[in-house]
């Protein structure tokens, strides 16, 4: 390897290090009280080092967003190339969102949970954020279509699915002591009652079988 090869991989291991640290400090303190002194030490380098990589606090909490929607994106992305019905597309991009904030808790409370500065509506479009969002979207407008659901408003209804399946996790993420049914069959009833509500007469309700068919690993 030569020398080049060493520092640019140096350097792409660092850069995760504060974007892994950075994570779990704005949760643990929050936007306003997150320094870059504070983040420093907690990777044990100087501040110094962490400005060559990001300008200030909103250039670094704006790249732990983008990195976490560009993770869940790719995930949502590859699920519609893959075979399948219009709503069974739909259904499992919805469990994938839930499985992926549960994996990543620390990065779904940062990106959705702790407004602040980096997060606009302006800085929205053409983001990575943007792009998970637009397979909601698709998912939504091909269930019409296909004529297994009803909708005058594919937006509506992508934002009214985005806010129960988001609803739902940031509940399991926040709430360990409440006393949640068993999880996997209430994110199930979740995702029935909220594609329920949608369907067109002539659609098949799912049975009580196939609710109990998906296997949710991160709950073990």
């Amino acid at each position: 390897m030569s020398t080049t090869d060493r520092r640019q991989r140096h350097r792409a291991s660092l850069r995760r290090e504060i974007l892994d640290a950075a994570s779990q400090l704005f949760v643990e303190e929050g936007y306003h009280r997150l320094t870059m002194r504070r983040l420093a030490e907690r990777i044990e380098y100087s501040p110094t080092t962490i400005y060559l990589y990001f300008k200030d606090k909103n250039e670094l909490l704006g790249a732990v967003c983008e990195e976490t929607f560009s993770r869940l994106a790719g995930k949502l992305e590859r699920l519609q190339k893959t075979a399948g019905t219009p709503m069974g597309h739909l259904r499992e991009g919805l469990r994938t969102y839930i499985e992926f904030g549960l994996a990543h808790p620390n990065q779904y409370l940062v990106t959705f949970m702790s407004p602040s500065p980096a997060m606009d509506g302006a800085s929205f479009e053409g983001s990575a954020g943007s792009r998970a969002f637009d397979t909601l979207r698709r998912s939504v407008r091909a269930c019409a279509e296909h004529g297994d659901i009803h909708t005058p408003d594919v937006e509506m209804t992508a934002q009214a699915l985005w806010a129960g399946v988001h609803g739902v996790t940031s509940l399991f993420i926040t709430m360990n002591g409440f006393p949640f049914v068993d999880k996997a069959a209430l994110v199930e009833h979740t995702i029935d009652t909220l594609t329920g509500g949608l369907k067109t007469p002539a659609a098949t309700p799912r049975t009580a079988a196939q609710a109990r068919s998906k296997k949710w690993d991160f709950f073990d």
